[in-house]
């Protein structure tokens, strides 16, 4: 197999060129990006975005062939016409090489086409910082195209006129058709994407276009010009490329330079004991160069990249603190911070890496502020939780890419006495089937039967429910009871500091965030750290769940567990409730799917198993027993997730009593 340095490994080495060494090695190093990459694009419709792309170019040929030689000389075969639109045309140069998601030849002109489901606004493109530089979640897509227009220029000296574009969501259109995302049905076979496109599906069929091809001739050419910096290396764009491309072909590992990037090292080895950690081994060769002692435990205690919500790990790299047992408070601590009630960012950060809790207790909770909060609560008590979607593709005429579609919720409700109960729950995963309104209208009458406060964890609820909002306004046929639903989401929810709902939902995240620490959690507040970490030290939820008291017709009732025992151990530890459901898919881990679309750790229970699942639900031909399957395992999902909710508002109730 030929060692070629292609877009996906020049992107790699962009963001830290010994990862080169290190991909491409599954049997020695683990990969954590290789299944998310393909989860992330069937989540937010990223494969069907590229079928759409040769629907708005239509009459091309795709390049063909059982392996790189072939597809080369296929497409060197298609040059050779005068006029072609070539899919996936394939472009070498020594040892780089690129697959054109579209290339259009017309005469001695070639537009080479990237296409992305990033989206953009092509009425006001904003791809610049106040300084004049590239914003940094935009420039990884513009140095990809720039890196193909380098390669085909050097492939193909002085012959042709390139032009460059990125085709990107275009969020200023909005679909003309119903059923556009229907178009395109997606299965995996052996870890690829196969895209099945719709027999009815041309350019007339799909409307007017929704994704945009941005002419970026200026922005390639000052990429190709000026330097490329990556951790290392600050050389001219074509020396750097040439120089990844001579160490890959070789297999050499390109010298480490460790730095803030290696925080999101997806080589790092946690979880696999049999595969080697490339992380680890970058992190050893840089300490053997400053003469510093470095073994794999001190590693796994914790290292700078490890602390909470923390932007400057940089600087302390360069200064050389890297362990926890280097760093000092006043190596993090702000220089000025705004007086809170509760725990600051700094107080949590400092608990993770001394390890130690104000008064020697296991975990910290501030039970003045905790019962200040409680006093304001109103029972009964409503938890609340969304599982939401968000494709590239529309599902429906008149929306723009990216859309909101909220199709399911879970509601767990507590009575002042204690008593809990799995009051509600809703979901839609019908193809082609609209559920936002339907989604409200189920919401508002669950929340309906009381009074009580609403919690959340995390704004996501606040988010979707003002992108309903949103939605109702614009809507040109709005439904006969729009009065009725707009009251209501006023009624719960906020909008920055320009208004707040009588009945307005409470963040528990917030509060955990300010109230609670628990060292197992690593000072985040995602609630699937909290809730194991509350499950360990609490005897009232060892008490209450450690039987089968949860379920259907059980004295804490379930609408789709028939008699669960929550508290569980194995090998000495609570098992984490998370890991008692039953599997969503068998060709994923849980923690693979809980990792999709996480936008912040605080996020990570937003998208994940249920958004990829919800794809592909809509996007696969799946028999009705799978669908089935699926739908169920959705059910407990969410149904946990308000559980948790209670279970974390049960043990902070107990404890702020003692």
């Amino acid at each position: 197999m030929s060692r070629f340095l292609t877009k996906s490994r020049f992107k790699l080495a962009v963001e830290c060129p010994t990862k080169l060494f290190y991909t491409r090695k599954k049997d020695t190093y683990p990969d954590n990006k290789n299944d998310n990459e393909f989860l992330k694009a069937l989540a937010d419709g990223g494969f069907q975005v590229g079928e759409l792309a040769k629907l708005i170019y239509p009459f091309g040929e795709e390049a063909k062939g059982k392996n790189d030689q072939e597809l080369i000389q296929h497409t060197n075969q298609l040059l050779t016409q005068e006029n072609v639109i070539i899919y996936e045309a394939a472009i070498v140069y020594n040892n780089l090489y690129a697959r054109v998601d579209v290339l259009k030849k017309t005469g001695s002109r070639i537009d080479l086409i990237e296409v992305k489901a990033k989206s953009f606004d092509s009425t006001k493109p904003d791809f610049y910082k106040g300084n004049g530089d590239l914003k940094k979640d935009m420039l990884p897509y513009f140095q990809d195209i720039a890196f193909q227009t380098y390669l085909f220029n050097q492939a193909f000296p002085n012959k042709y006129e390139v032009h460059s574009y990125l085709m990107l969501a275009d969020k200023s259109k909005k679909c003309s058709v119903d059923g556009l995302n229907q178009f395109f049905k997606i299965q995996r076979v052996d870890d690829k994407p196969i895209i099945t496109v719709d027999t009815n599906a041309n350019f007339d069929s799909i409307g007017d276009p929704i994704l945009t091809a941005y002419l970026c001739d200026d922005i390639v050419h000052q990429i190709c010009s000026s330097n490329l910096l990556a951790p290392g290396f600050d050389l001219p764009f074509g020396e750097a490329v040439q120089a990844w491309s001579d160490h890959y072909s070789r297999n050499e590992r390109i010298r480490p330079v460790i730095g803030e990037q290696c925080a999101k090292c997806e080589f790092r080895n946690d979880d696999h004991p049999d595969l080697k950690s490339g992380l680890f081994e970058c992190w050893q060769i840089a300490n053997d160069e400053m003469k510093r002692e470095w073994s794999d435990e001190e590693f796994k205690k914790g290292t700078v990249l490890d602390i909470w919500n923390f932007k400057k790990k940089g600087e302390l790299i360069q200064n050389q603190i890297l362990k926890f047992s280097d760093i000092l408070p006043e190596h993090i601590k702000p220089k000025s911070a705004k007086d809170s009630d509760g725990l600051s960012n700094f107080d949590r950060q400092w608990m993770q890496i001394s390890q130690e809790i104000p008064d020697g207790d296991s975990f910290h909770l501030d039970r003045d502020l905790m019962q200040k909060e409680m006093s304001l609560w109103k029972y009964p008590l409503n938890f609340i939780d969304f599982e939401t979607s968000r494709v590239a593709i529309p599902f429906f005429k008149g929306q723009e890419p990216y859309f909101n579609t909220a199709f399911q919720f879970s509601h767990h409700v507590m009575q002042v006495d204690g008593k809990v109960s799995h009051q509600t729950e809703f979901l839609s995963t019908i193809p082609g089937k609209k559920p936002n309104y339907d989604f409200v209208r189920a919401l508002q009458q669950a929340l309906g039967q009381n009074s009580g406060t609403v919690f959340m964890w995390w704004p996501h609820e606040n988010t979707t429910l003002n992108a309903i909002l949103d939605e109702l306004g614009s809507d040109q046929e709005k439904p006969k009871d729009y009065q009725e639903m707009k009251d209501f989401i006023l009624s719960i929810t906020y909008y920055k500091d320009e208004r707040s709902g009588e009945r307005v939902m409470v963040d528990l995240c917030t509060l955990s965030k300010k109230a609670f620490f628990h060292p197992s959690t690593n000072a985040s507040s995602s609630i699937k750290k909290v809730l194991p970490a509350v499950m360990q030290d609490s005897e009232y939820l060892k008490d209450r769940y450690s039987t089968a008291i949860y379920g259907i017709n059980k004295p804490v009732t379930s609408l789709n567990f028939e008699s669960q025992i929550w508290w569980q151990m194995k090998d000495g530890k609570v098992v984490n409730p998370y890991e008692l459901l039953p599997k969503v898919f068998e060709d994923f881990t849980e923690e693979e799917l809980r990792e999709v679309n996480a936008d912040s750790e605080e996020e990570i229970n937003q998208g994940g198993a249920a958004t990829t699942a919800y794809a592909r639900l809509q996007f696969e031909n799946l028999e009705q027993n799978v669908r089935d399957k699926i739908e169920q395992a959705l059910k407990k999902y969410c149904e946990l997730d308000t559980l948790a909710m209670v279970m974390i508002v049960e043990a902070w109730r107990d404890w702020i009593k003692k």
